[in-house]
């Protein structure tokens, strides 16, 4: 019989499915492709936030989780999280066209995906609100004496707010199951991180609370998908937090109506050549684990997939006006 140490350990020790993790890599860009294909259109309208760039944090994180047990939280740019989380993309889709077979029911759009079931907990629109909600699920779990664990993603515009910092000291002392995930894309809106911080490497910030911390390379996703485990292995073993910092980077402006003026084409191109896609595509093709026209096959069914969503979303019916005072909370 296992014990639930060996299970614990052979989760920090899992290998990864390399071919599984590219398919969701290419999934995440081609959805968000043609998600801003459509905002173009206006077939989508409010806020839209691309994750296009910063696939690897979310799958090579995610990953390790049993979704039956762990928990997801992230924030507004949470569309890629929930893809890794394997929500359904038509619902996803159908939630960015404002439809009632959205995941939402097409009140919450690009910031509020949710999925009760797979625990994803969002998809939340406030900077920094969602950490605290993180520990108290992580609280749930060390009470109730479950094996599970909390992934808690934020951007680097979150983590000077008063929550981070709150959240980080109980969670310390409440020795709770929490990963605290840094995706630093370099800019917070418009502006670079290294103008309001004054610290450059977030993740000795963990140190001031007693919790490990950690610089991590979010555009290869063996190295995210690793150290997260060290991280989620530690969580469950010894219930302690940690923090890592995955430097990662968004080829797109902060939302849809973000030109990206303030930083050159030079830097956008230099990223680009440390695609997270195209680096796990060459080791694969290196180690002859995959083949080009393998990849080309999954790049087209991905693409059917993709399309088949938009189609769903586009025939699905609006909401009607009865829904309107649903789900609204005075």
């Amino acid at each position: 019989m296992t014990s639930d140490k060996t299970k614990k350990q052979e989760t920090a020790k899992k290998t990864p499915d390399l071919k599984h993790m590219l398919g969701q890599m290419l999934l995440i860009r081609r959805f968000e492709e043609r998600a801003a294909q459509a905002y173009g259109l206006r077939k989508i309208g409010g806020f839209l936030h691309l994750y296009i760039g910063q696939e690897a944090v979310a799958v090579g994180s995610i990953a390790h989780l049993d979704l039956k047990r762990d928990y997801v939280y992230t924030a507004y740019r949470d569309h890629g999280h929930a893809i890794a989380c394997g929500m359904d993309i038509k619902g996803l889709m159908a939630e960015l066209y404002g439809k009632e077979s959205g995941c939402s029911r097409g009140k919450g759009g690009s910031m509020h995906f949710f999925d009760k079931e797979k625990h994803f907990m969002g998809g939340n629109g406030i900077v920094g609100a969602h950490i605290p909600l993180a520990a108290g699920t992580a609280m749930k779990i060390k009470f109730n004496k479950e094996n599970g664990v909390v992934l808690c993603f934020f951007g680097d515009g979150a983590i000077h707010q008063g929550s981070f910092h709150e959240t980080l000291n109980l969670a310390k002392i409440w020795n709770l199951p929490v990963v605290f995930i840094c995706e630093n894309n370099q800019y917070g809106m418009g502006t670079d991180f290294r103008r309001v911080s004054s610290v450059d490497d977030f993740s000795i910030m963990g140190q001031s609370y007693g919790i490990p911390g950690k610089q991590v390379n979010g555009m290869d996703v063996q190295e995210v998908h690793r150290e997260v485990g060290e991280a989620v292995y530690r969580a469950k073993e010894e219930g302690t937090p940690t923090l890592l910092e995955i430097k990662t980077y968004r080829y797109k402006g902060h939302s849809m109506s973000d030109p990206a003026k303030y930083r050159t084409k030079e830097e956008l191109e230099e990223y680009k050549n440390q695609d997270p896609i195209l680096i796990l595509k060459d080791h694969l093709l290196k180690e002859k684990k995959l083949t080009e026209d393998e990849f080309q096959k999954m790049d087209k069914k991905i693409k059917d997939q993709v399309k088949a969503a938009a189609d769903f979303a586009e025939k699905s019916p609006e909401p009607s006006l009865e829904l309107l005072y649903e789900d609204v909370l005075v």
